[in-house]
């Protein structure tokens, strides 16, 4: 069975992107392979961390992980720092990376930008990145588009550990999905939609109430004209809303077009905020059992336990080929 590893960092809300562009795949995954799902919360201190609101809001994603369908019967689901070979081996990781590479990394460009200091740990991060993937010898892994050049990285990282040391890494591939892979903000389509925007009305978080999210649909941009038509260059805010619509219901691109011909953009805003509602209520329900049964912890544990076992071998034989001294 093929390995397949992704996480999500815990710094702010995960969003409607968070569950159709990844955690969506995460449950189809998980059917058909070995999957360790991470709260990445190393990363996540990055950037600074109000301690708090960090404890809380890792619980809530590794809740919301299993709200979304993930079953830790078949996946491993667990706290990045719950399992120390990730810094161990992030650590050799970052003693193969060059400087010119991690400079060239576009996420570290765009949340340094304009700062007078910048963390190295923000620098550093994609060798982390690369050793959560190594640690599992994983064969797939979910990311964005946003994060492709990260796994290039680790792509390149594997391939010179193995020339260098002898072969022990398996060269992970990126699994995108064609479709839904990105959905945009509300206030612009250009951009991602991401929990870090500045404006809460860019995104629909997924713990939202549902007139929460009626309001931000019904104030999400749109472009000039009334027609509702999916073509991303030439009108892609209806074009995100539609990609929207269709994730959210059994709906097709071209029923959605037909059944709006004429109609503007009115009607249209309240089904798709009706559609998300629908797909959300079922799943915040689910996580507000798990928060309040107490049973997250123990997931946790089973899941870091799980994947400390899996990745212990790799971290060891990782250390022999380099030359270190074997306890």
């Amino acid at each position: 069975m093929k390995k397949v590893l992704s996480g999500i960092q815990p710094s702010g809300q995960l969003t409607l992107g968070n569950y159709i562009g990844a955690m969506r795949n995460f449950v189809k995954l998980q059917h058909t392979h070995r999957c360790f799902f991470m709260v990445v919360d190393m990363h996540a201190v990055t950037v600074p961390q109000e301690p708090a609101a960090l404890r809380e809001q890792s619980e809530a994603v590794a809740a919301l992980f299993i709200a979304a369908g993930i079953d830790p019967a078949k996946s491993s689901v667990f706290m990045q720092s719950h399992v120390s070979a990730h810094a161990e081996l992030g650590w050799l990781m970052t003693t193969l990376s060059y400087m010119g590479e991690l400079e060239r990394m576009t996420q570290f460009k765009d949340k340094s930008a304009g700062k007078e200091s910048v963390g190295t740990g923000l620098f550093t991060y994609p060798a982390l990145m690369a050793a959560d993937i190594l640690l599992y010898n994983a064969d797939q892994v979910p990311v964005g588009d946003d994060q492709k050049q990260h796994l290039e990285l680790t792509r390149d990282l594997a391939h010179r550990f193995n020339t260098r040391f002898g072969e022990l890494f398996t060269i992970p591939e990126p699994y995108i999905p064609e479709v839904g892979a990105r959905i945009m903000s509300l206030d612009d389509a250009s951009k991602k939609m991401s929990k870090s925007n500045p404006n809460p009305g860019s995104y629909i978080a997924l713990l939202d109430p549902p007139d929460v999210i009626r309001k931000k649909l019904s104030r999400a941009v749109t472009d000039s004209g009334r027609e509702v038509k999916y073509d991303p260059k030439n009108k892609p805010e209806i074009s995100n809303l539609i990609s929207i619509y269709t994730h959210c219901s059994d709906i097709s691109v071209a029923e959605i077009e037909a059944k709006y011909e004429g109609q503007g953009y009115g009607a249209f805003k309240k089904d798709v905020a009706e559609a998300v509602v629908a797909t959300l209520e079922p799943l915040q329900q689910r996580y507000r059992d798990i928060r309040e049964s107490g049973e997250i912890g123990n997931f946790l544990r089973k899941g870091a336990a799980e994947a400390a076992e899996a990745a212990a071998p790799t971290l060891r034989e990782a250390k022999r080929l380099m030359g270190f001294l074997l306890p």
